[in-house]
């Protein structure tokens, strides 16, 4: 039955995505970037059926740093390669109940044609063959939010919309679970990540996703580009399959968190901030607590920089975790990142326990 249902309802070419073109044809024209376009002529012709996937997420922006981001968790298998879109200084997207997947680019690609949220949810809505089955939520780099339940959208389903925010779900265990997301939402501090985390617990304490849970994902993006796809994305990530998936994707953002650290105490060594690297690389480790990664090349850079005596006890801790760091260091100096003197290299190893 469930198979019958996906392929009669699944929108066409001609219906969805022929339509969605020709109205960032017209969007596109009127804005002067024809080039945009090809890239939804692109989208459109990838249009496959729409997937059954019912979740709880959250769209917001953060008004300080401007960031935007989306985070989702459902009983669903890579939740996060269907419903999580976002581009930096455009928007962010989540699509999903009995979801069309092309909600996430097409709906990016009206808001880069200049449409606000509001006005790109509402053109891919209007071209839809079956609008009653979906829920997405779109918010745009002004943090103006759209969000759309459909009226078949299996109950539990609705959602709330607050400043900047929105948070939206379907088959709950009960219809509290998205007032539960805004308030946890609204009164927890720290950045947008760890607030829109927040949002996914409580919701799991609401009871969450009737069928239980698998995945999660999340991602945030700066609110300007620099054009710079790669330097955009803030957090990227995803739990695939996972018992406890909204547990794992916090650890995951919090080593996230650790190796910026690390990334930052590595540029800082670059320009000659050796105190600046060494106040990132302590954090790392605080966030990272006996990562053998983390604590070796932060004993690196302490070791060419003359503290060799707390970088000997971050490479004796490494060592005992592994042995086959010992070996890396044999390896660095001719890359240049260890001193090309046996004598400093033998005062490293001399750490090493006997094995």
């Amino acid at each position: 039955m469930k198979s019958a249902i996906r392929m009669n309802s699944m929108p066409s070419k001609l219906s969805f995505g022929i339509i969605v073109t020709g109205l960032l044809a017209i969007f596109v024209l009127s804005a002067g970037r024809i080039y945009a376009v090809s890239s939804a002529q692109e989208s459109s012709e990838g249009v496959t059926s729409f997937r059954p996937v019912h979740t709880y997420s959250i769209v917001a922006r953060d008004s300080i740093t401007g960031e935007i981001g989306v985070a989702v968790q459902s009983h669903w298998f890579s939740v996060g390669t269907v419903v999580t879109w976002a581009e930096a200084g455009l928007g962010a997207v989540a699509t999903q109940s009995l979801a069309e997947i092309s909600y996430g680019p097409l709906g990016l690609e009206l808001m880069r044609a200049g449409k606000s949220a509001d006005r790109a949810l509402h053109a891919l809505l209007r071209a839809d063959d079956h609008p009653e089955w979906r829920q997405v939520a779109m918010i745009d780099a002004s943090g103006q939010v759209a969000v759309h339940t459909g009226e078949k959208c299996i109950r539990e389903a609705g959602h709330h919309v607050g400043d900047q925010y929105s948070v939206q779900a379907n088959l709950m265990e009960k219809n509290t679970v998205w007032d539960a997301m805004a308030e946890a939402y609204e009164n927890s501090k720290g950045d947008l990540a760890e607030r829109m985390l927040a949002a996914l617990e409580a919701a799991q304490k609401e009871g969450g996703d009737i069928r239980g849970k698998q995945s999660a994902a999340i991602i945030i993006v700066t609110g300007k580009s620099s054009g710079r796809s790669y330097m955009d994305r803030v957090v990227d990530l995803r739990v695939e399959d996972h018992p406890e998936p909204v547990k794992e994707l916090k650890r995951l953002v919090q080593v996230n968190r650790a190796y910026e650290f690390m990334n930052d105490g590595d540029e800082r060594v670059a320009m000659g901030d050796i105190k600046g690297a060494m106040d990132a690389y302590s954090k790392a480790m605080d966030l990272a607590p006996g990562n053998p990664e983390v604590q070796f090349w932060a004993a690196v850079t302490m070791f060419t920089e003359g503290n060799e005596r707390e970088a000997l006890k971050y490479f004796r801790e490494v060592f005992r975790v592994d042995r086959r760091w010992v070996e890396v260091v044999r390896r660095l100096p001719e890359a240049g990142l260890l001193p090309a003197d046996e004598k400093q290299i033998r005062k490293i190893m001399s750490v090493a326990p006997k094995w």
